[in-house]
């Protein structure tokens, strides 16, 4: 039997390499992958854009997030599948302006914090790592827009009554630096960001302390984006779920023994690979659905204690379709 043919589309991470230069494929299929460019956001924005409308695109990188939404919709034109192509601890993305009196992120209950999307997985896992650090969510006042760069929020045509849009034309960095709004949540840096001399600084300073002490309390390592497939080619045939799924799966397998043997990416990457597997374990990046549960748990309770979803979502009902593929 012939094998078939299937066109992918995903950010151009490292990771996803071996499935992109074809030393990992799917059993039975010949793959083809289309990527962003150079690591450009409005590049990675549009992959997942196309993801949801191109029809010549059988599977391809989608918002964890908007899938939860679309689940509480009733709306199955896409399945997911347990397969993350894009991880990130969340410390690391909360911005002041620099010489705040914002020293904590305790500091922020009661002040204004922008955010690129109300709806974007980065989002609910923001909220999750602010309700880690022991804030009361309600206390903080919500500002959602874009951060410099056109294109990176997903939109937010319909935002709940106590969230606020940010005034056309004015980019969050801008509110930041004018004092309209105390702190920014952002995946980008934003342009005008410098370590040291500002305008825009980071809040978190130990971003690597909190960030593992987050993972070990909550056993999250937060996944964003993952794969989904069109709801029309799952139904011809079942089987490409799992065997999609199990070729993310070997394909982390190559990328990390490749790190782990040819350790150069940068000057002390091998010394920083140790560390990571000391601190999370060597399967950290793991794919697949059982290893993933208890996180997926989590995000589909914080999704429903903000409000985005009407009831709660099960990770079996996120997953029904690859779970129903044998």
């Amino acid at each position: 039997m012939a094998n078939t043919a299937l066109t992918i589309a995903l950010a151009d991470y490292a990771r996803i390499m071996p499935l992109v230069t074809g030393a990992v494929a799917p059993e039975g299929v010949d793959l083809t992958v289309i990527t962003g460019r150079a690591g450009s956001w409005p590049d990675r924005a549009g992959i997942l854009r196309r993801t949801l409308t191109d029809p010549a695109i059988a599977a391809g990188e989608g918002s964890m997030g908007q899938h939860l939404v679309r689940i509480d919709r009733g709306n199955r034109d896409f399945i997911a599948l347990p397969a993350f192509v894009l991880r990130n601890f969340t410390a690391r993305d909360l911005y002041i302006r620099k010489g705040s009196p914002i020293g904590l992120v305790q500091d922020l209950a009661g002040k204004r914090l922008g955010m690129y999307s109300w709806t974007a997985s980065g989002s609910i896992w923001y909220r999750h790592f602010l309700r880690w650090c022991g804030l009361d969510l309600a206390s903080i006042d919500w500002w959602i827009g874009e951060v410099d760069v056109p294109e990176i929020a997903a939109p937010n045509a319909s935002l709940p009554a106590h969230v606020h849009a940010a005034p056309p034309g004015r980019s969050l960095s801008e509110l930041l630096i004018s004092g309209e709004i105390d702190a920014l949540y952002s995946p980008p840096k934003p342009l005008r960001y410098h370590p040291t001399e500002g305008p825009i600084v980071r809040l978190v300073r130990d971003i690597q302390g909190t960030e593992q002490r987050y993972f070990q309390e909550t056993g999250v390592y937060p996944p964003q984006h993952l794969a989904v497939m069109r709801r029309d080619v799952w139904e011809k045939d079942r089987s490409l779920a799992r065997r999609l799924t199990d070729a993310f799966i070997r394909n982390n397998e190559f990328f990390a023994a490749a790190q782990r043997n040819f350790p150069y990416v940068t000057p002390w990457h091998d010394m920083e690979n140790e560390a990571a597997e000391a601190a999370m374990g060597r399967d950290y990046h793991a794919d697949g659905l059982e290893v993933n549960r208890r996180t997926m748990e989590q995000f589909c309770q914080m999704g429903h204690e903000i409000g985005l979803t009407s009831k709660l979502v099960s990770v079996d009902d996120y997953f029904a379709e690859y779970l129903a593929s044998g």
